[in-house]
């Protein structure tokens, strides 16, 4: 995986949880994206989707994942929201007023 940490303790590049997903628990526990749909009660089309980095993993879909692979959904929603918001500090900083107390 990319992920790595700066010095400031902030995620760099982190993972898309679909990464995460096919390197740290599909790949070792030998799961195909079809055994891993039909687990998730989700399409092959999703899951792929997913293992590729094309959607989010949504709250409903970490539930999913906890009760497959033994995790807790709030790992999945986390690598989310790295990834969220890693994708959106490389993009051109909106221009804001900041509020003042």
């Amino acid at each position: 995986m990319k992920t790595t940490i700066e010095s400031s303790g902030r995620m760099h590049n982190p993972a898309h949880p679909g990464e995460v997903l096919k390197e740290m628990y599909m790949g070792p526990l030998g799961v195909t994206i079809t055994q891993a749909a039909a687990a998730l009660g989700v399409s092959r089309k999703h899951v792929s989707a997913i293992v590729n980095g094309r959607v989010p993993v949504s709250p409903n879909r970490a539930a999913r994942l906890a009760g497959v692979f033994g995790t807790e959904p709030d790992i999945w929603i986390h690598l989310q929201a790295q990834y969220d918001l890693w994708q959106v500090r490389q993009q051109a900083r909106p221009r804001v007023k900041r509020l003042a107390a």
